[in-house]
């Protein structure tokens, strides 16, 4: 059975990600462009950019997936207590209307 494929705008997120790492690692590490190969140069640089994007992304990746749960938390009792004030309003305003 065929795992389920990703949502459409994951595959968006990693071709941006991937897009904006291979033009600044290109704009980096490429200066000649009268060669159809690449400089020793270039080949290292190209793979050291590269990796240390992806390391950096890997890491902030990680950050994010440990701070969501605490994150989420608090919208759910932002959520909550300005759910608690807006009936209480809305009880109050309901009191204070005179009776006919």
């Amino acid at each position: 059975e065929r795992p389920p494929a990703p949502p459409l705008f994951q595959l968006r997120d990693f071709l941006l990600v991937y897009n904006r790492m291979t033009e600044l690692c290109f704009r980096h590490c490429v200066s000649n462009l009268n060669y159809r190969l690449l400089t020793g140069r270039e080949e290292t640089c190209l793979d050291s950019c590269a990796g240390k994007l992806v390391r950096s992304n890997h890491r902030l990746m990680s950050a994010y997936v440990a701070l969501m749960p605490s994150i989420m938390q608090r919208r759910a009792s932002d959520y909550e207590a300005s759910t608690a004030r807006a009936s209480q309003n809305s009880a109050q305003a309901g009191s204070a209307a005179p009776a006919a």
